[in-house]
């Protein structure tokens, strides 16, 4: 095997094989659905298409034909979360200090309105805005990456350019 890149492994054919950042929750989660599809929804699918077989013609029967295309999600579903689980690059934020990078939980206040937010970056796979949780690869956590508390910065968003004071830095 060749050298270790930072963010990354090569395989063996010498291809790069990127490394995908995630904190131990989103990991655990990716896990456990994985889990469920392969132990609960995997098996129910098989006995829905054998129960939809004894129906008779398969060229016309609707329960069967819905049945093939749950079962092909289900196992797409599990391919991709057993690629993205064995990529996994599981960093604890606990462990880290300092400037911000990932799993940084980042309290910031709007320079415009004063409105105050909270967010943690996470891995793509992880990331929920809803929840506070903030891609790494969006513009406001790559504006972030590397500032400390107290720093101004502004950053290009859908809405329009935005102004945000940093107000607090933990990591959790």
């Amino acid at each position: 095997m060749g050298p270790t890149p930072a963010r990354g492994f090569f395989f063996s054919s010498g291809r790069l094989m990127e490394k995908i950042p995630m904190t131990r929750r989103g990991f655990t989660a990716l896990d456990e659905e994985l889990k469920q599809l392969k132990t609960v929804d995997r098996p129910a699918i098989i006995r829905d298409i054998a129960e939809a077989r004894e129906h008779g013609d398969l060229s016309e029967n609707a329960e069967y034909h819905a049945a093939r295309e749950k079962q092909g999600f289900i196992e797409g579903r599990i391919k991709e979360l057993e690629g993205i689980l064995s990529k996994a690059d599981v960093i604890d934020p606990s462990r880290l200090s300092g400037s911000i990078k990932f799993g940084a939980t980042v309290r910031l206040a709007d320079e415009d309105n004063g409105d105050e937010k909270t967010y943690q970056i996470v891995g793509e796979t992880e990331a929920d805005i809803e929840n506070g949780l903030l891609n790494i690869r969006s513009p406001l956590a790559r504006a972030l990456i590397g500032k400390e508390e107290g720093d101004s910065i502004d950053v290009q968003t859908p809405g329009g350019s935005r102004s945000y004071e940093i107000l607090s830095i933990l990591y959790l």
